[in-house]
């Protein structure tokens, strides 16, 4: 039988049950059983949502299993109505993300009723999925996540509340809620220290968490390694361990080819999935690359921007006077440092007779695009 032959044949299904609902609601249906008839038509609403899917008519299959999950709730039959208002959010999922979260949430209603809080925290996962890949609405993904950690943690499903937690913790680092995310890698890694099947993933927590310390700031990221350390020893010897120190000392040196080979050796052993891959990106973009004098020199703007400093006085060497010392921004060149420029003594780094280097994430355009293809 074609599609449309089975579809033909639930439409028939749905007329027949839509009469015995009808007749249900006669008088004397009602005196002499008339909630069989519902039942009868349960199970008819059933079979033509099953024809539906065969069909590949997922609106209709939704529909008629919902049609079911009412006629149920008439019944006083709550679990099978929270298992028909499930088969309907499955169906509409292929076709309404939104009216299958619907649905859905009436099942989840109904097993919380029930006091079934570990099916109503698995249906939370299912709503939060949808979000995820259908819907992509990550704050609303987090909030069921969040739902699900409450009961399976209200259940004692520590497992199955921790997975959620994570979840939870790996969006709240890519929206920038670091406080957040520390906070769940934290504890998910202390529960796991105890745990002789969980020990082992502690330092993944852990090397998480002081990754969203570094995003914070660099001094935050090294007083959680520090206290990390202490708290659990085995994450000193860790691949991960050691790749936070490299990146804190690329850091702190503003060297980008450092942290930049620390990477790459870290993940020519362990693969980085794409959520490292996007702190270690957001960190390595904090680090100021210098642009060279050598550099301005070949540009137009470069050269403008270098006659904006006022002329050396007679007798003095060609190193100008900064204000502040080595390190301190220069005492003149206003028109760079109102166009935002940055501007520092680099004395150790410099190929020619200015010693003096630009911040290229405060550079304004049309010099930006130059910066970046040097």
């Amino acid at each position: 039988m074609d599609n449309s032959g089975k579809e033909a044949e639930a439409m028939a299904l749905l007329a027949e049950a839509e009469r015995k609902v009808k007749n249900s609601q006669s008088f004397f249906s009602g005196l002499f059983g008339g909630s069989s008839k519902i039942e009868e038509a349960c199970e008819i609403y059933a079979r033509a949502a099953n024809m539906f899917k065969m069909a590949k008519n997922w609106s209709a299959a939704g529909n008629a299993f919902c049609q079911a999950a009412q006629l149920h709730l008439q019944l006083q039959s709550k679990h099978d109505a929270a298992t028909c208002f499930v088969d309907a959010g499955n169906a509409f999922k292929k076709a309404d993300p939104q009216e299958a979260i619907n649905c859905l949430m009436r099942a989840i209603e109904i097993y919380t009723d029930m006091g079934r809080f570990t099916i109503a925290a698995k249906h939370h996962i299912s709503i939060a999925e949808i979000y995820e890949t259908e819907l992509v609405d990550i704050e609303k993904a987090i909030a069921h996540y969040e739902q699900s950690a409450d009961y399976y943690k209200g259940e004692e499903s520590n497992s199955s509340a921790n997975k959620c937690l994570l979840k939870v913790a790996g969006y709240a680092a890519l929206l920038e809620q670091y406080q957040k995310a520390i906070d769940i890698y934290e504890q998910v890694g202390t529960n796991a220290m105890d745990s002789p099947l969980l020990k082992y993933s502690a330092k993944d927590y852990f090397f998480k968490a002081a990754l969203c310390h570094f995003c914070i700031d660099m001094l935050n990221a090294k007083l959680a390694v520090q206290k990390y350390e202490e708290l659990f020893p085995a994450f000193s010897d860790s691949r991960e361990c050691k790749l936070m120190k490299k990146l804190l000392e690329a850091h702190e040196e503003q060297n980008v080819d450092s942290y930049t080979e620390s990477v790459k050796e870290y993940d020519s052993i362990s693969r980085l999935d794409q959520w490292l891959t996007t702190m270690l990106l957001r960190i390595k973009k904090t680090i100021q690359a210098p642009v060279f004098v050598s550099h301005l020199l070949r540009e137009r703007w470069g050269r403008d921007l270098l006659e904006s400093f006022p002329p050396f006085p007679p007798g003095e060497s060609r190193r100008p006077q900064w204000a502040g010392g080595s390190g301190g921004q220069h005492a003149g060149a206003p028109e760079a440092q109102a166009a935002g420029w940055t501007v520092t003594l680099c004395s150790r780094y410099i190929p020619c007779s200015l010693p003096i280097y630009l911040s290229p994430h405060r550079c304004p355009s049309p010099p930006k695009p130059a910066v970046q293809n040097l």
